[in-house]
C-alpha cells in the first residue's frame, strides 16, 4: 500500500493504537486496537475495517446512552438513516431550520423527537433511496389495516 500523501511504501506499525474516530464526525468516539500504518515520511493511516459494522455499533451505543444525544451524535444518527436534513425534517414533521438548528446545538432537540430519532434507527434499517413524496401523499382519514395468514404461515397486507 502506497501514502496517498507523498506516495512511499506504507508499513503496519505492529503496536496497536487507540484513535478518536473523526472520520464518522464523531471525535469522542475511540477506536481501539486498530491497525495503523506509516510511511517513511511520518505519515500515518488508521484502517477500519467494516465500516458499516462499525457505524451500526456506534450507532447502537448511541441510542442506548442514558444522556441526550449531542449535536455531532443526532448528526451522524440521521446520516446513518439515510437521510438528507430536508428529508429528515420530513420525516420528523418538523421544519428543515429545526434539524439545523438541532445538529449545530443553537437549539436542544426535545425529548419526544429524540426518542422518535433512537426508535427509528432501532427498528428502521438504513434508507438509501427513500421517496418523502410518499409522507406528502398522507392525507385524509384513518383507515383500517387487513392482514391474512397466508399458507406459508406468514402475515401479509391483504
Amino acid at each position: 500500500m502506497k501514502c496517498f500523501e507523498c506516495g512511499k511504501k506504507m508499513v503496519v506499525d505492529r503496536t496497536r493504537k487507540v484513535v478518536a474516530y473523526t472520520m464518522g464526525g464523531l471525535p469522542q468516539v475511540m477506536l481501539r486496537d486498530v491497525e495503523v500504518r506509516r510511511c517513511p515520511n511520518g505519515h500515518e493511516e488508521t484502517v477500519v475495517p467494516r465500516m458499516s459494522d462499525l457505524h451500526a455499533a456506534i450507532a447502537s451505543a448511541l441510542v442506548r446512552k442514558p444522556a441526550p444525544l449531542a449535536p455531532a451524535e443526532i448528526r451522524f444518527l440521521r446520516k446513518r438513516l439515510g437521510y438528507s436534513q430536508a428529508d429528515f425534517a420530513k420525516r420528523m414533521g418538523v421544519a428543515s431550520e429545526s434539524v439545523s438548528r438541532w445538529e449545530t446545538g443553537s437549539v436542544p432537540m426535545k425529548a419526544t423527537a429524540e426518542h422518535l430519532l433512537r426508535l427509528m434507527v432501532v427498528f428502521e434499517a438504513p434508507i438509501p433511496n427513500y421517496s418523502t413524496e410518499t409522507l406528502a401523499k398522507v392525507t385524509g382519514r384513518p383507515e383500517p389495516a387487513a392482514l391474512r395468514f397466508t399458507h406459508t404461515d406468514a402475515w401479509r397486507a391483504a
